[in-house]
């Protein structure tokens, strides 16, 4: 039991380096959440960092959910008998959380898109193309980066389904539910997102937040 609960840990303090908040201090030597949307996340990297900055964030991000779902989960093997894809699935969302909730920024971190992307990428790497491709399309009509990523959440169980039952791929039934809570957990994250884009006043890509 002692290993599950070092492997929790480990995974939360790695979902909980706040990459977007080093990044202002390094390259700027600002808190990102006091500038853009106030969000700290990749996407408001992107807007007041610029592009590469942003993109060197995403993905240590999506690095912050596949380490854990892919790597640390095997230190939990060694104090449980479990099947490994719940102590993946374990481990991935703990980093999750610690994205979200990060103990070095005041339990006030980003919205989990990313990390959220890597744990899947842990779990059933085939989907994640599908959704970013659903994501890269939302966002290229839109411009509405949240939307994106709340589209792209809500297709991944579908795609998961299809893959499963359409096409015969071996996925595992611990992996189908948590797709289904995942969209709900991105949706929370991004719900006053969802409040302004209903009322029309959702900021765009490229455009500067008021």
């Amino acid at each position: 039991m002692l290993y599950l609960i070092a492997m929790i840990a480990v995974s939360y303090l790695i979902g909980s380096i706040p990459t977007s908040i080093i990044a202002g201090k390094l390259l700027k030597g600002i808190d990102i959440r006091e500038h853009g949307s106030g969000n700290a996340g990749a996407t408001n990297v992107f807007r007041v960092l610029g592009p590469t900055a942003g993109a060197v964030v995403l993905f240590i991000d999506i690095m912050k959910g596949v380490i854990p779902t892919v790597w640390i989960a095997q230190l939990g093997s060694m104090g449980v008998d479990w099947q490994f894809v719940h102590l993946q699935i374990l481990a991935g969302i703990s980093a999750v959380f610690g994205h979200i909730w990060t103990i070095f920024a005041g339990f006030k971190g980003g919205k989990g898109v990313g990390t959220g992307a890597g744990m899947v990428i842990g779990l059933a790497p085939a989907a994640v193309g599908i959704c970013m491709l659903v994501f890269a399309v939302t966002v290229g009509l839109t411009r509405y980066v949240s939307l994106g990523s709340i589209l792209s959440s809500l297709a991944l169980p579908i795609v998961v389904a299809i893959q499963k039952w359409g096409m015969g791929m071996d996925i595992q039934t611990p992996v189908i539910i948590l797709t289904l809570f995942i969209p709900a957990l991105i949706i929370y994250t991004h719900r006053a997102n969802v409040q302004r884009l209903l009322k029309g006043e959702e900021n765009k890509i490229g455009q500067s937040a008021g």
